[in-house]
């Protein structure tokens, strides 16, 4: 597995990839929060508040993420070099990991560098240090397990197709539905709205960005997280 890590983890920098999925995160949401006179913007706010980023993230990771993982197999297949890579001593599961791995450690680089939006809050605070925390540490929790949800679905769509474009386009439809599709379906429920509510990503994220860690919400992500990665793995076996 951690040959395969590598093997993907090198080859994102090898090719503009890497720098195109970190220099577009941090460009979208810096000129959302920093530029634009919109509603996320940090400055016009009134007071020091990090929370704006936490909520554009997600979406920008309906879009990125998918993208970095199209071509995970869908090129394999494509190339037929998933042949060659099965001849390997690895399993499948070892080979769905591997390339897991590698997409996710390449969003979390993409995210070390918003730590310099956190630092700039917090000077700005009135009093300086005036920052959550707590929320602060509970929504970057929260991003990592809605990208490694992400990333399972988008890895599995890469299976659906030798096409790259259509390996992404399906990713971002069923990141959204997962992300959003709940929220939309509850507006037309009354008392039991909630309850649809928690079947998707976004109630889950907006309880782990209050700051209290509840296993139900990791167990959630966990459970999305490892139903796509196993059903990846059953396609790869299956071709």
């Amino acid at each position: 597995m951690i040959a395969i890590l590598k093997k993907e983890f090198n080859s994102f920098f090898a090719s503009p990839i890497a720098y195109l999925v970190i220099g577009i995160f941090l460009l979208v949401n810096g000129l959302f929060l920093w530029v634009f006179k919109d509603d996320y913007n940090i400055l016009n706010a009134g007071f020091a508040d990090i929370n704006p980023f936490f909520f554009l993230a997600p979406w920008v990771f309906i879009f990125l993420i998918p993208a970095i993982t199209m071509k995970s197999f869908a090129d394999e297949f494509n190339s037929g070099t998933i042949e060659l890579l099965k001849t390997k001593p690895l399993s499948n599961w070892q080979i769905v990991l591997g390339k897991f791995w590698a997409s996710l450690l390449l969003i979390v680089v993409a995210l070390i560098p918003t730590f310099t939006y956190v630092y700039t809050v917090y000077q700005l605070g009135n009093p300086i240090g005036n920052l959550d925390f707590g929320s602060t540490i509970g929504s970057y929790i929260g991003l990592l397990f809605l990208a490694s949800t992400y990333t399972a679905v988008g890895l599995f769509t890469s299976t659906l197709s030798k096409n790259q474009i259509v390996a992404f386009i399906l990713g971002v439809f069923i990141t959204f539905i997962l992300f959003y599709g709940f929220d939309a379906i509850s507006s037309s429920f009354g008392n039991d709205s909630i309850t649809i509510k928690k079947m998707g990503i976004n109630e889950h994220f907006k309880s782990i960005s209050r700051g209290v860690i509840d296993t139900r919400d990791i167990i959630y992500f966990l459970s999305l997280t490892i139903f796509f990665l196993f059903i990846t793995k059953t396609r790869l076996e299956n071709e």
